[in-house]
């Protein structure tokens, strides 16, 4: 059994969908289980339209028109007007507008939650409708009554034990009869209510779902050939690997490579099944496998570039060394704020410590922070990260910047930089 998982940019237009059944195609001997995400920018928008309407904004209706113009302009390239699969996809949105109907709840995550959600529950509704158009038999799975988390909004943690007994209960039958089509980055509470599993959660959902059906590999399908040493975006003479190792994955997601998320790569790793990140364009290329004795020599440096960074210095209001006590203090107002760390350093009299710049999280983070702590901080930094590096090479990354925060170890360097 395969485990394939398509991202935004693959499902972004009717080419794109058209280009997954032929990828499909390509496997139909064997047992598929496909995870969606959410098409093209349809997350972006989303969270659009939830900062919206949780803030009242005059222009709801007119974002949320543009969502799903978005998508029936899809469903017209591929469908005649009178297939089912345009009531499907307006029964669905229909989620959104029983919310926008009523005032926001004060819970911000958790509107997030139940709006950005509708993106892969539609995305799948129309990816399911095209594979059986095409004689492709497939099944339409709402995943939300699989993969069971906690009510951590936005976070939602994974209860493993209810998950894996909820999946093996019902979708083996199902992968024997037909292709099974499900949404990545969803998860439901106990009270029936969405959670997803963090940005770009679409890969994790794959990873739940195969080490819980012991598939034999997961096939994540992108843009790019495979995994590279550094994003194109930003560098030209990239290379590809051929192998990576669990643990070197691992490291890599851990320092924000955006190919694959974070928590992806352990429930494999226990399972000991291989990912492969293959480009959608072109099935047959071999890509990129990640497994456990996957080799590398790392000819060139791993390169990490995380954007709109915020350095935070904290030092005691009393002028007092920083101690254990305070660290304990500032990271349970970290972890109280729901903002993970990207790299930190101490010294005597202060405490500085780098992280994605959430602008609705960081207030209630300074706010928290004030009673205790003075707070100094610089917004809209990089962070750039860079793992096997030489000196030369991290030297040369940080030509004609300001470096405001340097930390290097034996294999990795990291620098805050304006």
């Amino acid at each position: 059994m395969l485990v394939f998982k398509f991202g935004g940019a693959s499902v972004k237009n009717a080419e794109g969908i058209i280009n997954l059944g032929k990828v499909v195609n390509k496997y139909t001997g064997n047992q598929l289980l496909i995870v969606v995400s959410a098409m093209g920018k349809t997350t972006n928008a989303l969270e659009k339209l939830t900062k919206a309407y949780f803030n009242q904004a005059d222009d709801v209706n007119e974002i949320y028109e543009e969502i799903k113009q978005y998508h029936y302009n899809i469903l017209f390239e591929l469908f005649d007007s009178t297939d089912p699969v345009f009531d499907e996809v307006a029964n669905t949105f229909v989620e959104i507008d029983w919310m926008l109907e009523d005032e926001p709840h004060d819970d911000y995550d958790f509107i997030y939650d139940q709006i950005v959600s509708v993106g892969e529950l539609v995305s799948t509704r129309i990816v399911n409708a095209y594979l059986n158009k095409i004689n492709l038999k497939s099944q339409w799975l709402d995943v939300r009554g699989y993969i069971h988390t906690d009510n951590t909004y936005r976070e939602g943690v994974v209860q493993w034990h209810k998950t894996k007994e909820s999946i093996l209960h019902h979708i083996p039958a199902l992968l024997e009869k037909s292709i099974v089509v499900t949404q990545g980055f969803l998860g439901g509470t106990s009270e029936n209510f969405t959670t997803t599993l963090g940005r770009e959660g679409s890969d994790y959902t794959a990873s739940i779902l195969a080490s819980c059906l012991n598939a034999e590999s997961v096939t994540t399908w992108k843009d790019v050939p495979g995994i590279l040493n550094a994003d194109p975006k930003y560098f030209e003479d990239t290379i590809k690997f051929d192998e990576l190792s669990y643990t070197d994955a691992i490291e890599m997601t851990y320092y924000g490579a955006t190919v694959i998320h974070p928590k992806t790569i352990k429930p494999l790793q226990n399972a000991k099944i291989p990912l492969l990140v293959k480009p959608f364009n072109d099935p047959s290329a071999a890509g990129t496998v990640i497994k456990e004795d996957g080799h590398n020599n790392f000819a060139k440096p791993v390169i990490i570039i995380k954007q709109s960074q915020v350095l935070l210095s904290l030092s005691a209001k009393d002028y007092s060394f920083i101690s254990e006590d305070h660290l304990s203090e500032i990271f349970r107002l970290f972890a109280q704020s729901h903002i993970k760390v990207n790299v930190m350093q101490t010294s005597a009299l202060s405490f500085s410590v780098c992280f994605d710049h959430d602008e609705d999280r960081f207030k209630q983070l300074l706010q928290s922070l004030s009673e205790g702590f003075k707070a100094k901080y610089n917004s809209g930094l990089m962070l750039i990260t860079t793992r096997h590096y030489t000196p030369a090479s991290l030297k040369e990354l940080t030509v004609g910047k300001t470096v405001l925060l340097e930390q290097v170890s034996r294999n990795t360097a990291q620098v805050v930089v304006r």
